[in-house]
């Protein structure tokens, strides 16, 4: 998963897969049938550890909005502490669109499933008046997803630090005034 987050599908070498797997190229041969089925079997398994992060995150807050600053903090910690900045959908998308259809698809419908995760969040307040119940919470959503992808392709100008936190806090100020 890693390695497909740093190097991209097509810049990681089997080399490379098998010094973070453990594993000889026969073996991943046999167990994802080549270096595509990985990528899938690394996608699913990023989509998953995500969404339970994103469950946890805002299981942990006391009101949605809370738990939207904290999840939009979250991402920034990544880019601002990690070698890696990028979400693999985001990479995998940018990379494989166009080249494999299957695989395009699949990343598509995970983007979807997260950004249906953030709307039904949205609603969720608006249900509970932190929001106000004129906001067009699918709107809202594909704006979020935006401005996440801007916010982590930003991160990698190396920007001041602390930058990234203030942006996600005007975001959250602005979001509301869309």
């Amino acid at each position: 998963m890693y390695e497909f987050m740093s190097k991209g599908f097509n810049k990681t070498s089997m080399q490379d897969l098998k010094k973070a797997t453990g594993l000889h190229p026969g073996s991943i041969y046999c167990a994802f049938e080549n270096k595509r089925g990985l990528l899938l079997a690394a996608l699913d398994h990023y989509a998953e550890e995500r969404a339970a992060e994103f469950t946890a995150i805002f299981a942990a807050q006391p009101t949605v909005m809370a738990g939207l600053r904290s999840y939009l903090l979250m991402i920034v910690d990544e880019c601002e502490c990690n070698e890696i900045k990028d979400c693999l959908l985001q990479k995998a998308l940018n990379e494989m669109s166009q080249q494999d259809e299957d695989v395009e698809q699949v990343i598509r419908e995970m983007l979807q499933t997260w950004k249906l995760g953030l709307q039904t969040k949205l609603e969720e307040a608006q249900g509970t008046g932190e929001i106000s119940p004129d906001v067009d919470c699918d709107f809202l959503a594909d704006y979020l997803v935006m401005s996440i992808y801007g916010l982590r392709s930003f991160a990698h100008t190396k920007p001041e630090k602390g930058l990234l936190c203030r942006m996600t806090d005007q975001l959250l100020a602005s979001l509301f005034a869309v």
